[in-house]
């Protein structure tokens, strides 16, 4: 299985590099995972709505560019779906089974998806209805896989 978590925006602190580092390190045994980054927009102080739809567009035409048309794309969202460790190991391992081949995790950026790359996406995808920094998402969502592949494989860590 191919992994993509495609992100808007750049991990600057050395401390979430290290963690999202780890979770590459430890994946590769189970999965081919590629991290994808597409440049943010900075998003003025007090921007009006409409400013904050242009940057969510243009971030999201960025997220589109990459998205490939045979993957099966997971946006996280807010409002998406929200499911235990267990539920999202069995997603993954029924994806699998399908025939699904490639998986894209999408993670927009502080202002969250345009509306175009939520239409794409196969699956909407909710960690919490709390907002994490966009930066901390990419560690808890690799982790998550990880953990999925472990419950999948049937291995020791899950609790």
């Amino acid at each position: 299985m191919k992994i993509t978590i495609l992100a808007v925006g750049k991990i600057k602190e050395a401390f979430y590099r290290q963690a999202v580092g780890e979770f590459e390190k430890r994946l590769s045994r189970y999965c081919k995972l590629q991290i994808i980054e597409v440049a943010d927009e900075k998003t003025p102080d007090q921007a009006s709505e409409a400013q904050e739809v242009q940057i969510k567009e243009r971030e999201g035409r960025r997220l589109l560019r990459q998205i490939r048309e045979d993957a099966w794309v997971c946006a996280l969202a807010l409002d998406g779906e929200a499911m235990d460790s267990v539920s999202f190991s069995e997603k993954m391992e029924q994806l699998g089974v399908s025939g699904v081949s490639h998986i894209m995790f999408v993670i927009g950026g502080s202002l969250g998806l345009s509306e175009e790359v939520r239409a794409r996406a196969d699956h909407l995808l909710s960690f919490s209805k709390m907002t994490f920094p966009h930066q901390l998402m990419r560690v808890i969502l690799l982790e998550q896989i990880y953990r999925g592949y472990r419950i999948m494989k049937k291995e020791p860590y899950h609790k």
